[in-house]
């Protein structure tokens, strides 16, 4: 086992939503490297409009173990980010027995591919209620700690390219993910007098369990026409989970402590073309 107690997070509190995989499990296990303790959350299911296999209560048991693996301490509880009560009590525990919170990760979402004019009512308000509401209850269950503690604190929500473009197959994502972005902006502006700072991180595609098969599909479909858009500058086809949590990791930092307001593409040079 590894502790860290002069890491860039030594001493401060992560609160990281969908948790159990993927990049959320890269970010708390990132944070907690730096010396973080971890409150985390997941709805461990199968979303009703995606096609594929949705977290375990096991993979968040997996999250817990490790975190504490780099030595540091975790509250891990199933919640669905669209329940506000939800995330008011785990953050109201977590604080509890942690102590405190330094630093909000909003990282929870789904995806799916659809042509616009064809998403089903039912896959709309999943994405919207899951990517964007879900991101509004995280603030609403962090901001008001955040501000009661008045010591300020690092709000970081993934966003995506398609939350800076146009994506095609994507347009709900889309919408939800240049949504979070808004919020985020005002947010930042909102909150700055505070000294708690909001950012956006903008990922192109990442290797965890969220692979939409029918937006690959509809990819090779439109191979000559929409699919080039997708296209990134650099070799990798993909980016790994940590690429990302150390994008997180560097916003968290007070070594970003002058950095508010911006949206971080870690994208593979897509937004370069």
């Amino acid at each position: 086992m590894t502790t860290s107690t002069t890491g860039r997070l030594a001493g401060k509190v992560a609160y990281v939503t969908g948790a159990a995989r993927g990049q959320g499990r890269a970010h708390a296990v990132r944070l907690a490297a730096e010396g973080a303790d971890i409150i985390a959350i997941d709805n461990c299911e199968k979303a009703a409009t995606t096609s594929y296999d949705g977290p375990t209560e096991e993979d968040l048991a997996e999250t817990t173990r490790l975190v504490e693996a780099q030595g540091r301490r975790i509250l891990a509880r199933k919640v669905d980010v669209r329940d506000l009560d939800g995330q008011q009590a785990v953050v109201k525990d977590g604080v509890s027995e942690l102590g405190r919170l330094d630093v909000v990760v909003a990282n929870a979402g789904i995806c799916s591919g659809s042509m616009s004019w064809e998403i089903p009512v039912e896959k709309w308000r999943e994405t919207i209620d899951t990517n964007l509401t879900g991101t509004f209850f995280t603030a609403k269950a962090t901001v008001p700690v955040l501000l009661e503690q008045g010591t300020g604190g690092s709000i970081i929500i993934i966003s995506s390219v398609a939350g800076l473009r146009g994506l095609p197959f994507l347009a709900d994502y889309a919408a939800s993910k240049h949504g979070v972005v808004g919020l985020a902006r005002t947010m930042a502006n909102e909150l700055g007098q505070h000294n708690i700072r909001v950012n956006t991180v903008h990922p192109h595609g990442v290797a965890t369990g969220m692979m939409p098969l029918e937006m690959m599909e509809l990819a090779q479909q439109n191979a000559t026409t929409l699919a080039p858009i997708l296209m990134q500058a650099l070799p990798d086809p993909v980016s790994q989970p940590e690429d990302i949590a150390n994008a997180v990791a560097w916003l968290a930092s007070d070594e970003a402590r002058h950095v508010t307001g911006i949206q971080l593409p870690v994208d593979l040079g897509t937004l370069a073309r």
